[in-house]
């Protein structure tokens, strides 16, 4: 099973949080799993706060148990998010911003970005992705 490394996941930190710069959104939050769920990577910016990390965590978590990118799992009923979040390490949080990692088809992780509104935490998520030389998958 091919997994993100450490140095990919650190890159994905950086390249997240350059892009949040550059782009001026609040302090943020960025959680790198690999691909068994397991916390690789995180920071987060001064000025953040206490719940940025457990959400982030939550993002990524949702994402890489359930094979889908937050974005999709955000259409689905309130119930599902209760009943299927309790089994993953970091819950789940079906909203934007928790995003798949690919190296070619294969899932190698998940990034999951907590901080300023849903759509530009996953578009942060997408560039740190990208400074990494990876793919992003958010969902539909």
């Amino acid at each position: 099973m091919k997994t993100i490394t450490l140095a990919q996941a650190q890159a994905i930190v950086s390249g997240a949080l350059a892009h949040a710069r550059s782009n001026n959104l609040k302090p943020l939050g960025v959680a790198v799993l690999d691909v068994r769920g397991a916390l690789t990577a995180y920071a987060c910016e001064d000025g953040s706060t206490l719940g940025r990390a457990h959400v982030a965590m939550g993002k990524a978590s949702g994402a890489i148990g359930m094979g889908i990118g937050s974005r999709s799992l955000a259409s689905r009923p309130p119930q599902f998010a209760n009943a299927v979040g309790q089994l993953f390490p970091y819950g789940l949080v079906p909203v934007p911003g928790g995003v798949l990692i690919r190296s070619g088809d294969e899932v190698v992780g998940a990034v999951g970005i907590s901080g300023d509104n849903s759509d530009n935490d996953e578009a942060a998520a997408l560039a740190g992705i990208a400074a990494a030389g990876l793919t992003g998958d958010p969902g539909a």
